[in-house]
């Protein structure tokens, strides 16, 4: 049987470069080589391509060679071409093999906001996870709350930035709207503290979003599927720290995941039924974690936010909670994989021409 080509994306210019790699690896090891041709393709942090050789490592040790330019040159081909073909010492750069479908693992801007996305549309390329649209929708907080918001779910109080006190009050939260992990996140306490809040924030975007803090338990529900969408039970991230930052979710030890979270059947339910609603409302595909915060006084549920490409490793909450609804990490990644290759079929099936005619 011929195996299916993978190329797995990884890397990227982002805040959220290592935890890409982190995800990558995790990915790239428990593809089915039996079924799967895994074709890594690393991008550097200031935006270069990575083919040939071992870009995993390459981005490790921060290499920047293997320049590639994202292109098109002929219709249905499916590559990217080698800017120059050169000769590097022992490799021949002849551009990014043809690959059947892609494995976006990018984290963060430049590649989970529907950058990478609207070129491999472009290319014609079948990949995994959301599109354009739902990619970019997905990626800035600001909108998808007001995405939310028209559609009737649930959310916490935000602003951006002005009106703080009068809106919101302390504490708050200040962070980056398109950026994720938790990465130039600060809780502000009281006003004295916000300026140096914003100033993180202000690091890793123009745009600033404020969000009153709750009182909550942090439960995350993992979607998947692209007409027909189904969410995995939920689970519960007890972090050890104040809050569920950079640190406790990707180094702290202490963090503690519990699958599935204690919840009555009614509120996992709940929980479920507003992931599968938000995953619709932002035009998402292929997968999703959907975030929540439930308020400890009120049993209220807020959406928080949707990851239209979460953490991927073996330890991540997306795969694990898949993995307690029956659905082990090999067999997620083929189903991820058919998702993409099928959402590809019906877009093609798309006229691209009209005739005068027809009306």
């Amino acid at each position: 049987m011929k195996r299916i080509r993978v190329g797995v994306i990884f890397g990227g210019r982002s805040g959220e470069h290592e935890v890409s790699l982190m995800s990558a690896k995790s990915v790239m090891h428990y593809l089915d080589k039996n079924k799967y041709e895994v074709i890594p393709l690393g991008i550097t942090k200031q935006g270069r391509w990575l083919a040939a050789g071992d870009p995993m490592k390459e981005l490790k040790a921060m290499a920047e060679e293997a320049r590639l330019q994202p292109d098109k040159p002929e219709p249905h081909r499916r590559e990217l071409v080698a800017q120059r073909r050169e000769l590097v010492p022992g490799v021949e750069r002849t551009g990014i093999p043809q690959v059947d479908v892609i494995f976006p693992v990018l984290h963060g801007p430049y590649g989970e906001d529907g950058t990478v996305q609207g070129l491999l549309e472009l290319a014609d390329i079948p990949y995994v996870g959301a599109g354009v649209l739902g990619s970019a929708l997905a990626m800035d907080k600001a909108v998808m709350k007001a995405v939310f918001r028209v559609e009737g779910l649930p959310i916490a109080d935000y602003v951006l930035v002005m009106r703080v006190e009068e809106r919101i009050g302390y504490p708050c939260f200040a962070k980056p709207a398109n950026l994720g992990s938790s990465v130039g996140i600060t809780k502000v306490h009281e006003a004295a503290e916000l300026p140096a809040a914003l100033d993180i924030a202000a690091r890793y975007d123009r745009k600033i979003l404020v969000e009153r803090a709750i009182n909550a338990r942090e439960i995350e529900c993992s979607v998947l599927g692209n007409d027909h969408p189904i969410a995995s039970v939920p689970g519960e991230v007890v972090p050890k720290r104040e809050f569920y930052d950079y640190v406790a979710k990707y180094f702290d030890e202490n963090t503690e995941l519990i699958i599935p979270a204690d919840l009555s059947p009614e509120r996992a339910a709940e929980v479920q039924e507003l992931a599968v609603r938000a995953f619709v409302a932002l035009d998402l595909a292929g997968m999703a974690r959907a975030d929540f915060l439930m308020d400890r006084d009120t049993e209220q549920v807020y959406v928080n936010e949707l990851n239209s490409i979460p953490g991927f490793t073996h330890a991540s909450m997306y795969p694990k909670l898949w993995e307690a609804s029956g659905i082990p990490y090999p067999e997620l990644l083929d189903r991820l994989i058919q998702l993409a290759l099928e959402r590809h079929r019906d877009r093609s099936r798309i006229s691209v021409s009209h005739k005068a005619d027809e009306d």
